[in-house]
């Protein structure tokens, strides 16, 4: 089983994840700039983070046999921190990057005019440099904030077919699949989706478009949910072509619309032992 996980935040993660994650099959990731967990206080802490998506987490990666590529934005929650709204105006000397493969993750928290800005901003961003974009629908109100966020992308130049909205469940999965957007799906232990809701949903929708992540990061996650849900698919009588399709053709095909997916940018096996630093720099 070959699994691309197309949103998940390393950074968060240890070389164990790394290790864990090879072995059940990944063999590569999206991270998605995000909130780190309390506030930033000025854009300068944006810009190391950037830096670090785009250089020693890809270095990382890679000492696992791991292709890393990244997504740059300023996600919705700091969209509201007059501290961080000049990031937007830093952005495009980052989305010219080789291993920046959309703009993301942008979109809604609590659905603030502030937010409205920050999106509507960022996919013309999307727009002017030919990037898809990674939209987080909001974790409340979650079909007003669909609709909300849908009719911004319909103001935008930038195509639905070229927008991901991810973090969806069985409330938004309908008219998400009828705006023609790519459909992304969170597996959680306790939160969002879980396998079996996972299985369910792709039952009743089909596999089209459909991405399945484990967005682990800080908080209680799994890395290998991505795994699970093959496996899930797998037990309720899915095919290898149909795992194959939703855990790696799926995420392929939306990152690739970048032109700078490159999957072999890992070693070809993981340097667990004699490496240093896979061993902690010891």
């Amino acid at each position: 089983m070959r699994i691309f996980d197309p949103h998940i935040h390393m950074t968060s993660r240890t070389t164990d994840d790394y290790e864990a994650m090879y072995a059940a099959g990944v063999r590569a990731l999206v991270e998605p700039a995000f909130w780190l967990g309390q506030p930033r206080t000025s854009p300068q802490s944006f810009f190391d983070y950037f830096d670090a998506l785009l250089g020693w987490e890809p270095f990382r990666a890679a000492q696992y046999g791991i292709a890393h590529h990244c997504t740059i934005a300023l996600n919705p929650k700091e969209a509201n921190d007059p501290r961080c709204t000049p990031v937007l105006g830093e952005l495009p000397r980052y989305l010219v990057k080789d291993g920046v493969v959309a703009v993301g993750e942008i979109g809604y928290d609590s659905m603030t005019p502030a937010e409205d800005t920050a999106l509507a901003a960022q996919l013309e961003l999307a727009a002017g440099h030919s990037l898809p974009a990674l939209v987080h629908t909001p974790h409340r109100d979650k079909l007003v904030g669909l609709r909300r966020t849908l009719d911004v992308v319909a103001e935008s130049k930038l195509p639905t077919d070229r927008v991901l909205l991810d973090h969806l469940n069985e409330t938004t999965v309908e008219e998400a699949r009828d705006s023609g957007a790519w459909l992304g799906f969170s597996v959680y232990p306790d939160t969002k989706m879980d396998e079996r809701r996972m299985v369910d949903v792709l039952r009743k929708y089909g596999l089209g478009q459909v991405l399945v992540n484990s967005a682990a990061d800080w908080g209680r996650s799994d890395p290998l949910k991505t795994r699970k849900v093959g496996e899930a698919m797998l037990a309720a009588g899915f095919s290898d072509d149909d795992v194959d399709q939703v855990l790696w053709r799926n995420p392929v095909a939306f990152y690739g619309l970048s032109g700078r997916l490159v999957l072999d940018r890992a070693q070809p096996e993981p340097l667990y032992e004699g490496n240093s630093v896979a061993r902690g720099g010891e």
